[in-house]
């Protein structure tokens, strides 16, 4: 039997559960503190160990001290890039799992608004500066040991030359301070300007034969890579703004350690240091003033943080929520859309009131181009909330039902159906229930595609990423999936465009007589499709205009016109096709 697996708000992997905990970073943060207690204990044992050696004295102690101080330090610089490398991996992981499990669980309608570039610059390059920043930040408050650190340490060794570093340090955080200010603005904006770029690329890469037949290969050049320029500019910017933190501590560092060397000489020279604590008071300066290393680990920081909004974005889009109850066993499938209202943007996009289609039956969505047919389709599947009002299966509201009863027993079948890199079987099992092999080929015989399937080169075990399948053949194994898994309400919203008439009348055969008893709602384009159902939904600017059958409706030319049949009125699917008027003779 062929299982499913669950969606991906609830795999374990999903939502918290994926975060990978503060264990990475704390031992960043260890070993890179350890590092840093290592450098800042070096200067002070190399001036007793110079002290000793000028004064004739045993120093073997110290020197070994010494030299374990500094394989100490490399040894844990090494562990901060092993912890850090594994930190970075962990959370860039977990970034994506919690960004991709938001994106698949949002309300489709609103996941529209991000194009696959962005999503697929967010999951990535977003996503792995997102992911960097744990192991960054726990570096930079390392990294402020030191030099805390050491100006205590050049404290105990001689109060006026710490008092001179001291004095100068302001200055250094003033530099770190408009660092962080205005690079943030220039990384959110340089992070934009990369989703357009791929947005761009994606989108002509989807239409590669269109631009190759139109000739407009040059222009689609030139639009794909427009916002190069602004890309150019605001990585200069960015390159500018370190690059002027970086020369202005490069000025103020030697400026600050020539003045505490020269407090310290002047110390030496009234014999209150000695020339180890005139070393010592000269390393420790140096690394009181590396604060202003700190640039590029709070360049990290910062670009991290904007990449991290951007990211979880998609994890913070509006799900659905469900309810507690279950449908009422054997139902129908009655469905009823009562006082329905959808608003986009201040104006009403959909309005159905009243629309009642009997269980069992077979009701068309029919209007023209942005009438709201698949607005329609989404609300009666549950697929997003109306803004007002309710749809009730059964009688029972859609939303108090509880995702598996919701699920179970309304399927879909879409225009361009996203079957995965199974194999081809298990495409068409994937749902909210086993569906055994048996049922896999009468639901592919039903939508008319076990033909082909059984011609592949493994059969319904062939692979789909190395399965030749036409446009065609791909919706039909969409049909075969929302067949295996129909309950008691299957939408198919636009799911036959791609199918050749006749085959549209097998499937339309097999819906009718080959599968469970439900009721069916079908977005029809043609008027056969139309004709076929029980009755019609009929929508004009987003509200609903009538509902009643194709032969009815087939007397307003109103609805003849949503087909592209104007003027004299044509034949219903049954009747004798109506017969043109004789030309009149020419006048003499």
């Amino acid at each position: 039997m062929l299982t499913t697996k669950p969606s991906a708000r609830q795999t374990p992997a999903a939502g918290d559960g994926a975060r990978p905990g503060r264990a990475p970073e704390l031992l960043v943060l260890l070993s890179s503190t350890g590092a840093a207690v290592a450098a800042v204990a070096q200067p002070f044992v190399l001036g007793r160990t110079l002290d000793l050696l000028l004064r004739g004295g045993d120093a073997g102690r110290w020197v070994m001290l010494s030299a374990g101080l500094l394989v100490g330090e490399m040894l844990l610089d090494s562990l901060t890039s092993l912890f850090a490398g594994r930190c970075n991996a962990g959370w860039t992981a977990a970034i994506r799992t919690r960004a991709f499990a938001g994106l698949l669980g949002a309300v489709p309608d609103r996941a529209r608004g991000h194009t696959p570039g962005d999503v697929g610059t967010r999951l990535t390059l977003n996503a792995a500066d997102a992911g960097s920043a744990p192991a960054a930040r726990a570096a930079l408050t390392a990294s402020l040991v030191t030099p805390v650190g050491a100006l205590a340490a050049l404290a105990v060794v001689d109060v006026w030359v710490a008092a001179c570093v001291l004095a100068g340090l302001p200055a250094l955080a003033l530099v770190l301070r408009t660092f962080a200010r205005d690079t943030g603005a220039s990384v959110a904006a340089y992070q934009h300007t990369q989703s357009q770029i791929a947005s761009r690329l994606l989108e002509a890469l989807e239409g590669t034969a269109t631009i190759a037949a139109a000739g407009t290969g040059a222009r689609e050049r030139e639009r794909i890579l427009a916002p190069l320029v602004e890309l150019a500019t605001l990585g200069r910017r960015m390159w500018a703004l370190h690059g002027r933190a970086l020369g202005r501590s490069g000025v103020l560092v030697p400026l600050l350690i020539l003045a505490a060397t020269a407090v310290g000489g002047l110390r030496l020279a009234s014999g209150a240091m000695s020339v180890g604590d005139l070393l010592a008071a000269c390393r420790y300066a140096q690394l009181t003033a590396g604060v202003g290393g700190a640039a590029s680990l709070l360049g990290a920081v910062v670009r991290g943080r904007e990449a991290r909004g951007r990211t979880l974005a998609l994890e913070g889009m509006p799900e659905l929520t469900y309810g507690t109850r279950g449908l009422p066993p054997d139902g129908p499938g009655h469905l009823e859309l009562r006082g329905v209202r959808v608003v986009r943007d201040g104006r009403e996009v959909l309005h159905a009131d009243g629309v009642l289609i009997p269980g069992g039956t077979t009701a068309a969505v029919v209007g023209r181009s942005g009438a709201g047919k698949s607005l329609l389709a989404a609300v009666a599947g549950r697929l997003l909330d109306p803004d007002e009002g309710h749809v009730l299966l059964d009688g029972v509201r859609l939303d108090r039902l509880t995702r598996e009863a919701l699920r179970t027993d309304v399927a879909f079948a879409f225009e361009r159906p996203a079957l995965g890199e199974g194999t081809v079987a298990e495409a068409v099992a994937t749902g909210p229930r086993p569906v055994s092999r048996r049922q896999v080929r009468q639901a592919a015989l039903a939508a008319g595609a076990d033909g082909f399937v059984r011609r592949l080169p493994c059969g319904y075990d062939t692979p789909l990423p190395v399965a030749p399948l036409s446009g065609g053949e791909h919706q039909r194994l969409g049909l075969a999936r929302a067949f295996a898994h129909a309950g008691r309400l299957l939408i198919m919203d636009d799911a036959t465009s791609s199918l050749d008439t006749a085959t549209e009348h097998e499937v339309d055969r097999a819906l009718r007589r080959s599968l469970r008893p439900g009721t069916r709602l079908i977005v029809a384009h043609r008027p056969s499709v139309a004709g076929r159902a029980d009755l019609v939904i009929w929508l004009e600017g987003g509200k609903v205009r009538a509902v009643a059958s194709h032969r009815d409706l087939w007397n307003l030319p109103d609805y003849r016109a949503v087909f592209g049949v104007g003027g004299i009125k044509a034949s219903v699917p049954g009747e004798r096709p109506a017969q043109l008027p004789e030309p009149e003779e020419p006048r003499p």
